[in-house]
């Protein structure tokens, strides 16, 4: 009797002691190490900053634009209403620019640290077009992507540096919001559903970027006095660098001009 009272009394307190080790509050390290403050903002007296404007021109063979056919969604064809669709990639505006072309400051702002903007940025869909094509955030600023289309998307960036994500947006849904954690230039985005869907994500450390429109041209503002080296990206004809001193309130002129075959 009492070898069986002494069992049970053995085994209960083994199972007591189970229930503690699974109960166990988690420490710190158990949680992983705790994130670092953000760096507070570099002070940088708005009275000496200046500005970088230029344009984007093409020299060579207007490329032929390819034609996107959206058949296999009869939703897309009619938000188009049957009017011909063409790819972005290696369009040449009509005065002989490129439209899509993200201008960023390559190096020379690196001494700065600047906050992170509130508001987010946008990327929407519409006709089954990412729109805008090409874009920039700042890291850990919030990407908001919308929908317009009564169909469903599939949200896929490729980035090498950041965490690649791949998320469903059904129609009506709500936007989806994501951050990036590092600088990347750049990042294709694709939709699983609509395979001519692309667009391209600039992630930067510093708000000193833009994109060429329908215009081709570009202005960088607000950039403490310095040296810069200034990139140029373009989905088609590659990448162009240039290097540039800005004075203080001094407004530069700097222009890119990309050759086709």
């Amino acid at each position: 009797m009492q070898r069986k009272i002494f069992f049970f009394i053995l085994c209960l307190a083994t199972a007591l002691a189970f229930v503690a080790c699974g109960e166990k509050t988690p420490t710190p390290e158990a949680e992983g190490p705790p994130r670092e403050q953000a760096a507070a903002p570099t002070p940088i007296d708005q009275s000496t900053v200046g500005s970088i404007t230029g344009k984007v021109s093409f020299q060579g063979a207007k490329p032929k634009p390819a034609r996107i056919m959206m058949d296999q969604d009869p939703v897309c064809v009619q938000k188009h209403g049957g009017q011909a669709v063409f790819a972005e990639d290696g369009m040449v505006n009509d005065n002989g620019t490129l439209p899509n072309v993200f201008v960023y400051i390559k190096s020379g702002a690196e001494k700065y640290t600047f906050a992170t903007p509130s508001t987010p940025a946008e990327l929407d869909q519409d006709g089954c077009m990412y729109k805008p094509h090409v874009l920039g955030v700042m890291v850990g600023q919030t990407l908001s992507i919308l929908t317009k289309d009564p169909t469903t998307h599939n949200i896929h960036p490729m980035p090498k540096d950041n965490r690649e994500w791949n998320m469903s947006q059904a129609p009506n849904a709500a936007p989806l919001e994501q951050k990036f954690s590092r600088p990347e230039i750049m990042i294709p985005v694709k939709c699983n559903q609509h395979p001519w869907m692309k667009a391209y994500i600039g992630v930067t450390k510093n708000p000193f970027y833009a994109v060429t429109g329908r215009d081709g041209t570009f202005t960088i503002t607000g950039l403490p006095p310095g040296d810069y080296t200034i990139e140029a990206w373009t989905a088609t004809f590659g990448t162009q660098e240039q290097k540039v001193t800005v004075g203080p309130k001094e407004s530069k002129t700097l222009d890119f001009t990309f050759k086709g075959a």
